[in-house]
């Protein structure tokens, strides 16, 4: 990787925290590398590792019986009813994410001289370099492995695999096992958890090139060798584990007879290229400087008005969301993490961090992440119907708000959080999957059966009406707010309304028929949206009740951002008090979420200043680790992916916002951003755009997959309309200023 090289980073020391090692993954096997060449660690973490509790899994409550007479209450102005809405229990988070060991080799003794360590967003490759000694990490794509590959003149240390990392349970049952090749050894790492049945092992297959091996004081020991490859997998399990099966699952990944550069190599080539593909589909180009790009991530983060910090932090953003996307969409901590008590127990909140993560799966292609989301929604199905049976007595489905990945059950209960009677969630999670379906113009089977039920849930659900005839949503709850003269479980929250209407219209337009109408029809009994004394968006649409601005959350803005019920050219008005709602928010605590959530309305509503400022309080306020990783707040305090997954959709929502029959170009451009360039975008009527601007014009490429005849805004121009033909690449300029 060349200095100047904008798809990468690196820094001039090891990492000394965890926070800042480099990452690899694959979307199931992470890496944490610290690149350090006398004490070599890698963390090795798996989307499946959550440490069970005691006893078994929470389920929803079964609240459905006293659902009428909430709602009652509720009707009838009994502002804290909602508090009583519960079956008693004590509030239970989900499990935790944790991480399962560290790699460590250990050396007798090394020659210090030209330190360097990279990572290659590309390939995925964490390398760094000490002397003679060079270290490659990446967790293959392919082969569903973390490789490691070191080599030096004079390989001599300790090899073994350790458990011990922050916060692991006193009680954590260990049990270990070497055994010494030909080519080199075999480690069994094997973790049961306290009073559990299951445990998690990690198999780590070692390949010596030019040395011998013999058993060491916890692991192997490694004298007199030019390289050392490991092969390292992680499996969580019930029971027992054949631990020579996955060992010779990983010998059939070497090649030849244990030659490791030649297994490196050729791991290696079958990993970049499906990892390389989804990486290059969209770039992101300023035309930041030379020698600023040339900088180390720590010194690029000391300028936070840098045009090439933008550009590496946008590219550390697909790398990193790209890489924590696979068997699960990123967590809260993507797919990363070096210590058991991790923040928030390191699940998925969905009731604005995942959602605010994969933002950009869509616009930036990366279908990988779209496809991981998915899978965690197959995969709790069940659950969800569950939560609408059990808590509102419905068919169809509702989504927790919090989950480990694994159960989809809803049971987060306190008097501020009651997090079970949240609504809105299913909907948030099926829209990235319903706009890739209208990009690519494919509906899976599965999504189009779960919008579906979807439409079924609010059917059962809007029973009860105003002396008007409209819906009443009730409960309602907007996240994670309340009224100002109300508690937190209420009526009409403007979130609610507005994911009711979408899950209702998309269903309509996906079953055109009888079932169809029927959900439209529902749809437009819908409250309408309410306009407050101070001339802004409401946060609840029933009358009386008093918003609450200083808040991190933006839920009531949700018609404007994820959605374009509300914009400024079809419903100027309602885009008006949205823009005055977004003006009277708080920043709360300063959640870095809150501030690209602020930032990313904005941009729909066309104010590049707020996108400027938003993004600058992000970018000064020390949100992000030497990994490029993030925080959750300022001072880079809890490790969290939100700000660096979400800053990629924030930076594509300036220059381009697409729907089904609109194109809008360079909506909310930072005026210092003078000249540039993104490539590969995606959109939803089937065409990719590539942008360039500069001098007072844009202009756009656009190569379409299929017809299409859509409006186009731009930042001068008056309404205009495209028609494009599949396969027929379409360029346009137009004037910026």
């Amino acid at each position: 990787m060349p200095p100047e090289h904008p798809h990468g980073t690196w820094e001039q020391v090891p990492a000394g925290r965890w926070e800042d090692a480099f990452l690899s993954g694959n979307g199931r096997h992470g890496a944490l590398v610290f690149g350090d060449p006398h004490d070599d660690r890698v963390i090795v973490t798996h989307h499946a590792l959550v440490r069970p509790d005691a006893g078994p899994q929470p389920r929803p409550p079964a609240l459905a019986a006293q659902l009428p007479s909430l709602q009652d209450r509720l009707l009838a102005g009994d502002v804290s009813a909602a508090e009583r809405f519960t079956d008693g229990r004590e509030l239970r988070w989900v499990r935790a994410f944790h991480p399962a060991f560290q790699t460590r080799f250990v050396r007798d003794s090394l020659v210090w001289r030209g330190y360097r360590r990279t990572v290659d967003f590309a390939t995925g490759v964490a390398e760094a370099r000490c002397g003679g000694w060079h270290s490659r990490v990446f967790v293959s794509r392919a082969d569903d492995v973390l490789v490691q590959y070191a080599t030096a003149p004079g390989l001599d240390g300790e090899l073994s695999l350790d458990q011990r990392l922050t916060g692991a349970p006193a009680r954590l049952g260990v049990g270990r096992g070497v055994v010494l090749t030909a080519q080199g050894a075999q480690l069994t790492l094997r973790c049961r958890y306290p009073q559990s049945d299951t445990a998690y092992t990690g198999v780590t297959l070692a390949l010596v090139d030019g040395g011998r091996t013999s058993m060491g004081r916890t692991g192997v020991r490694v004298d007199g060798a030019t390289g050392l490859l490991l092969l390292t997998r992680v499996r969580r399990h019930l029971g027992e584990l054949d631990a020579a099966t996955e060992a010779a699952a990983l010998g059939d990944l070497v090649v030849g007879d244990g030659d490791p550069a030649a297994t490196y190599a050729e791991l290696l080539a079958r990993h970049e290229t499906p990892h390389r593909a989804a990486y290059e589909r969209v770039a992101f180009d300023l035309n930041a400087p030379r020698t600023e790009r040339g900088l180390s991530g720590s010194a690029l983060l000391e300028l936070p008005r840098s045009h090439a910090l933008l550009e590496r932090l946008f590219a550390a953003g697909r790398y990193h969301l790209l890489s924590s996307s696979g068997a699960l969409p990123p967590r809260l901590t993507g797919l990363w993490t070096g210590e058991w008590d991790t923040a928030w127990s390191g699940a998925f909140t969905t009731d604005a961090n995942l959602n605010l993560q994969t933002a950009s799966a869509v616009a930036c292609d990366l279908p990988e992440v779209t496809q991981a989301q998915g899978a965690l929604i197959q995969g709790q199905l069940a659950d969800w119907r569950d939560n609408a049976r059990e808590i509102f007595g419905a068919r169809g489905i509702v989504a927790p708000a919090h989950t480990d990945g694994e159960s989809g059950h809803a049971y987060h209960f306190q008097r501020a959080w009651p997090m079970h009677l949240w609504t809105a969630g299913a909907d948030w999670l099926l829209t990235p999957l319903v706009e890739q379906a209208e990009t690519t113009g494919e509906r899976p089977a599965w999504l189009a059966a779960a919008v579906t039920e979807l439409a079924l849930f609010y059917e059962d659900f809007l029973t009860r009406t105003d002396p008007d005839g409209r819906v009443v949503i009730v409960p309602s709850y907007s996240p994670e707010n309340r009224p100002a003269n109300a508690s937190w479980g209420t009526l009409n929250a403007t979130m609610d309304i507005a994911a009711a209407r979408h899950a209702l219209r998309t269903a309509a337009a996906w079953h055109p028929g009888p079932d169809g109408d029927r959900w439209s029809a529902l749809a437009d009994r819908l409250p309408d949206y309410r306009v407050n004394s101070e001339g802004a968006l409401a946060e609840w649409a029933w009358p009386g009740l008093e918003d609450a601005y200083d808040h991190r959350h933006l839920s009531h803005l949700y018609p404007v951002w994820p959605h374009h019920d509300i914009n400024p050219y079809d419903t100027p008005e309602w885009a008006k008090a949205a823009h005055r709602a977004l003006e009277l928010r708080g920043a709360e605590n300063d959640s870095a979420h809150g501030h690209l959530h602020h930032a990313l309305v904005a941009a729909r509503l066309r104010d590049a200043g707020r996108v400027t400022d938003a993004l600058q309080h992000v970018l000064t306020g020390d949100y992000f680790h030497r990994s490029l990783m993030s925080a959750h707040y300022p001072r880079r305090d809890v490790y969290n992916a939100d700000a660096a997954h979400t800053l990629p959709a924030l930076l594509v929502e300036s220059l381009l916002q697409s729907t089904p029959d609109r194109l809008v170009l360079l909506p909310a451009l930072p005026p210092s951003w003078a000249r540039g360039s993104v490539t590969g975008l995606t959109t939803r009527f089937g065409a990719r755009v590539d942008l360039t601007w500069g001098g007072g014009t844009c202009t756009a490429v656009l190569h379409p997959s299929r017809d299409a005849h859509v409006d186009l805004k731009t930042p001068v121009r008056g309404p205009g309309r495209l028609r494009l033909a599949a396969g027929e690449d379409r360029e346009l300029t137009v004037r910026t200023r």
